[in-house]
């Protein structure tokens, strides 16, 4: 099975998206509606849940959150605020927080999809992985036609390792959407792992058209080229990925294995530092670095880099290699 990528936790940032959606919004947001600091004991539901939703549609995340706590200490109930206020609550870290809100506003309203999308993302963060499954299948039996839903689903149960179902939550999703291009990515990203190399080269490809600033989209297509032996197309690849992404760890360490085969030894040295750098697994990287520096003759302090890295190798000065 092909590699594609580095590591568990290094894969689950490359099928991992954004799952939430620009918060709901009651009718029209009043645009002339502006607060004190402090607001009044007077300001009612409607203004406050109005601003609330203005504001988290402009992405003024923690103004928003004030809102979202007003409403909420002032005894208002309305399940759309409990559900956005949570979503909040899990892009800051607060999971615990966020799972407490989210089933507060299922119990407000059961029938709420958004509200059980957002509980099973939560729980997945968690890693409550069988919960969270159970509550997005919760969120598509209400909600048949919700193409996140169904991308969600299918990034669970990639974690859970059944990768033929994933596989066919995300087709649904293109289905219903078909230029949703994270579920392109994903859906790609099944297909390297179940080796069928073409056509996730197509669906990473499709990805890249409808959304070319994707930079996970241009490294996965980078490590598809290479496993065809298109060393050329796959280094283009991923420089696109870190031209778009210049903090992206995994696409420097990628190039860097591509660069090591067309033996530019130093700029593969480089790119597997600053991989390094960028927290990307430190012993693969060490290791990698070791082997280079083994290439270039610098036999002792590519052997310390290996030892680091893997711990023991077995090197054979007069052939020039090393077994890890």
């Amino acid at each position: 099975m092909l590699e594609s990528s580095i590591n568990d936790q290094d894969k689950k940032k490359i099928i991992e998206v954004k799952t939430f959606s620009v918060p709901f919004a009651s009718g029209e947001i009043q645009e002339n509606i502006t607060f004190p600091k402090n607001s009044s004991s007077n300001t009612t539901k409607e203004e406050i849940i109005h601003q609330a939703f203005k504001l988290h549609s402009q992405g003024k995340i923690l103004e928003a959150k004030k809102y979202y706590q007003l409403f909420i200490k002032k005894g208002f109930i309305d399940h759309r605020v409990f559900s956005n206020y949570a979503v909040i609550l899990k892009n800051l870290g607060k999971l615990k927080e966020a799972e407490t809100y989210s089933r507060e506003a299922i119990n407000i309203n059961p029938d709420h999809a958004n509200a059980h999308l957002n509980l099973g993302n939560i729980l997945r963060d968690l890693g409550n992985l069988r919960e969270a499954k159970v509550s997005l299948l919760k969120a598509i039996e209400l909600n048949p036609d919700f193409a996140d839903a169904h991308l969600n689903l299918g990034n669970i149960l990639i974690d859970l390792g059944n990768l033929q179902e994933a596989e066919v939550s995300l087709r649904k999703a293109i289905e219903l959407k078909p230029n949703f291009a994270d579920a392109h990515l994903n859906l790609g990203n099944i297909l390297i792992d179940l080796d069928k190399l073409q056509e996730a080269e197509l669906s990473t490809r499709k990805a890249i058209e409808i959304n070319p600033c994707i930079a996970k989209a241009h490294s996965n297509l980078g490590i598809i080229l290479r496993s065809c032996g298109k060393l050329k197309e796959a280094e283009l690849s991923q420089r696109k990925a870190i031209k778009v992404c210049p903090n992206f760890g995994a696409a420097y360490f990628h190039l860097g294995g591509i660069l090591k085969e067309n033996y530019k030894l130093k700029e593969a040295l480089s790119n597997f530092k600053k991989a390094k750098e960028l927290k990307v697994d430190s012993k693969k990287c060490l290791t990698e670095i070791g082997k280079v520096l083994l290439e270039q003759g610098k036999h002792i302090e590519g052997i310390k880099y290996l030892r680091k890295g893997s711990g023991s190798i077995i090197f054979d000065l007069n052939n020039g290699f090393s077994k890890i």
